[in-house]
């Protein structure tokens, strides 16, 4: 369980990494090439922080050593965090109620398009 909002994110980008080198590992073995850094993005400046530093502080002795991986993955440059800020962060759309133009501002960034094939019905 994550005892700040930073620690949670650290946990949650951790896990994005695991996926990730999971998805780099299929595509350099069906392709065979050589792959740039991979992005995480991430709305929290600590969170960031944290996993580009490699020594341990009282601040983050508490955390798992498990969630730690992803700092090898940053200072071996295969990982990449990245701040976003929270306006920006198009997830949103798939966990939290957005008003109708933060919606409509989020679908658009993430290119979903209406199915032109769906035939509108009147009640």
């Amino acid at each position: 369980m994550a005892l700040s909002l930073a620690e949670a994110e650290y946990m949650a980008a951790s896990l994005a990494a695991c996926e990730a080198i999971w998805v780099r590992k299929i595509l350099v073995g069906l392709f065979g090439s050589h792959l740039e850094p991979t992005m995480i993005h991430c709305d929290n400046q600590s969170c960031i922080k944290i996993s580009a530093n490699l020594v341990f502080h009282d601040r983050s002795k508490h955390i798992d050593i498990r969630y730690h991986h992803i700092r090898d993955y940053v200072h071996q440059r295969i990982m990449l965090l990245s701040y976003i800020p929270i306006e920006d962060q198009d997830a949103d759309i798939l966990t939290k109620a957005l008003t109708r133009s933060k919606f409509k501002y989020h679908r658009d960034r993430i290119g979903f398009v209406d199915n032109p094939y769906l035939v509108e019905r009147e009640c």
